[in-house]
């Protein structure tokens, strides 16, 4: 015989209605809570009728997920983390590439791609902030990255300012002084980009070095050839940097194949940190010192925030501006005797 929601309810010690908000993640219901009632779940083998639920209540227990590129490491381990975190909600995730199109994110915001879904999580690099949240209505959306909503929707991100300071403070404190960057995107005017080096040159200002274009190279696109030819550009010119700050791993990959190719020990005559900690930069040789983001936070706290407007859409909330914490995890690129990683911490101060 099948368990009922009151039998877990009566196991877990609790209401049936915190059975309820636990299997539907709608509510603020304590972890300590939350834990109990799923061990109950568990030990009675209780599973809800989600379709019959869903029909009840309108819904489709699919979301949609619209990220730039799925070939990117960083966002094809996000979403991976994402689909996980859903499925544990009962939620099935639908993924699109927008490849930064402003037309293919407004047509996922105004329903026009054929898809019916309960809600929508996005990371847009073409459309503002703004336009997103009021194009989305009444359909539920949660932004990821650095565009500002300015209160109409809820967003979760990574300080990208603090982050790069980090990882830039990092490389003066190895008596680095010739720093570069490569990364910055003056013709789309990303966020991500435009914040990376406001990170980068806050650091610098900080210990008395003036920031100077030679030394900061823009890039067509944050790719692994993208950085091998910026760090070509930079070897080849009239004074080597001894330290460079890639805006993302594959940046940083790239300009450590380049370094590799023309002779440039890293990091005894350049010393490396890049950004996202992709799987690839703890096996590269040497491995990547990076700033990790904490993407199980951004997975967790966007499905959150996105599980509220779904289920509780009554309890009308000012729209939510997270931020998750990041670190900044030292390898052999920055320190050669590093035998394991090590890493300082950096929580959010909002």
């Amino acid at each position: 015989m099948s368990s009922s929601l009151k039998d877990v309810a009566a196991r877990a010690g609790v209401s049936a209605r915190t059975v309820s908000n636990v299997v539907n993640g709608s509510a603020r219901v304590s972890a300590q809570t939350r834990q109990r009632v799923q061990e109950a779940i568990d030990e009675l083998g209780y599973r809800p009728n989600l379709a019959a639920r869903n029909l009840r209540a309108g819904r489709t227990g699919v979301i949609g997920l619209a990220i730039p590129e799925l070939h990117s490491p960083y966002f094809g381990e996000l979403a991976g983390l994402l689909v996980d975190a859903a499925r544990r909600r009962s939620w099935t995730v639908v993924i699109d590439q927008t490849h930064g199109d402003a037309e293919a994110e407004r047509r996922l915001l105004t329903g026009d791609s054929g898809r019916a879904m309960d809600g929508l999580i996005i990371s847009p690099w073409a459309l503002e902030a703004q336009e997103v949240a009021s194009t989305a209505r009444p359909l539920p959306v949660v932004l990821l990255g650095e565009r500002s909503p300015q209160g109409l929707a809820d967003r979760v991100a990574v300080d990208n300012v603090a982050a790069a300071d980090d990882a830039t403070s990092h490389l003066l404190a190895l008596g680095r002084r010739r720093v570069a960057a490569i990364g910055l995107q003056p013709h789309l005017h990303n966020g991500t980009a435009e914040q990376r080096a406001e990170g980068y040159r806050r650091a610098l200002r900080r210990a008395g070095i003036t920031p100077s274009p030679r030394w900061e190279r823009p890039v067509a696109s944050l790719h692994r050839q993208d950085g091998a030819r910026a760090m070509a550009e930079l070897i080849d010119g009239e004074s080597r940097p001894d330290a460079v700050f890639a805006f993302t791993d594959e940046l940083a990959l790239g300009a450590l194949h380049m370094a590799h190719t023309r002779g440039v020990r890293v990091p005894e005559d350049l010393a490396l940190v890049g950004f996202d900690d992709i799987e690839d930069g703890r096996f590269s040789h040497p491995t990547l010192t990076t700033v990790s983001p904490d993407k199980g936070q951004i997975a967790e706290r966007a499905l959150q925030c996105l599980a509220d407007r779904i289920y509780s859409p009554e309890n009308q909330v000012p729209a939510l501006d997270l931020t998750v914490p990041h670190r900044l995890v030292v390898r052999a690129s920055t320190d050669p005797g590093t035998g394991a990683d090590r890493s300082a911490s950096h929580l959010p101060t909002g």
